[in-house]
């Protein structure tokens, strides 16, 4: 059996890092506070970091490489990594502005970028999940969420999860590849119940259908069955703010994650990309928005 490692990767600190996703050999990721896409190679250890001037939530590759599509204060956005154009695709929320903003999200197997909002208030019931088509069209999908988080599909298509992170819990969904609808939620990991007091944040997947959370506050990432609601593995890592969680590297046997800043505590890796080996597990690929 492999030896767990645990490490800090690249020079980048941000101030909230989030939504990472391996694509085309490198580590994508945001600092939603300091308005930013990163780009890291964990091989060489180049990174690369783009300023897009609006918190951003998470984003999405295309089948452009010099293209992605973020979500964030002014909603989905296509980016041009070369030029720096910013193209705008859709702001359901516009009339929310500075109340809600958008938060985490993912594409589905058809290339759909499902992405959610969160009240910055903290108003409850206030934020919502959405889903941008491949045709640009925006569709809203759920309504009465707080914190829209960490989302992902089973491998057989079948089955999506999804986190809103006040209600401490993974919600799976009937899920239908054909049309992109969603139907009969329901709890399938209640993380209190679990005797985590910490949030469950963001979230990805890997090949045996377990499910892996961030906890934000909780400094650890955890591994659980959703068939069982049980709790596998759980790995600490040395600061509190851990955030997402994704699968990269050559074969996706390393799980990267991304953390944030907890002012007032002196914890010096705070901020920084961490990445896990050894697991002897790997994870589904990224989808591309418009695949």
């Amino acid at each position: 059996m492999s030896t767990l490692t645990i490490q800090p990767i690249g020079k980048t600190v941000s101030q909230w890092g989030e939504g990472p996703i391996w694509w085309d050999g490198h580590l994508f990721y945001v600092d939603i506070e300091g308005h930013r896409i990163r780009r890291l190679n964990p091989e060489s250890g180049d990174e690369t970091d783009w300023d897009v001037g609006e918190r951003v939530g998470t984003l999405v590759p295309t089948q452009d490489p010099q293209e992605v599509v973020y979500s964030g204060d002014t909603g989905y956005v296509r980016f041009n990594l070369k030029t720096h154009v910013k193209t705008q695709l859709a702001d359901p929320e516009s009339a929310l502005r500075g109340v809600n903003r958008f938060n985490d999200g993912k594409c589905d197997p058809r290339g759909r970028f499902w992405a959610g909002t969160i009240s910055t208030v903290k108003e409850t019931g206030s934020a919502n999940l959405y889903c941008l088509d491949t045709d640009a069209t925006c569709t809203l999908k759920q309504t009465d969420l707080t914190n829209s988080n960490g989302i992902c599909w089973s491998a057989d298509k079948r089955t999506m999860y999804h986190i809103d992170t006040p209600k401490q819990a993974v919600h799976a969904y009937e899920y239908d590849i054909s049309s992109g609808n969603i139907c009969n939620p329901r709890v399938i990991i209640d993380t209190a119940a679990h005797g985590y007091a910490s949030s469950p944040d963001g979230m990805t997947i890997d090949t045996e259908g377990m499910l892996w959370i961030a906890f934000c506050h909780g400094g650890c990432v955890v591994r659980f069955d959703p068939s069982r609601n049980k709790e596998l593995q759980r790995v600490d890592l040395p600061c509190i703010e851990t955030t997402a969680c994704t699968f990269g590297g050559a074969n996706l046997d390393r799980l990267f994650v991304t953390t944030g800043i907890k002012h007032g505590l002196d914890e010096p890796k705070a901020g920084k990309v961490f990445v896990i080996d050894g697991l002897g597990l790997k994870g589904l690929p990224a989808v591309a928005y418009g695949a």
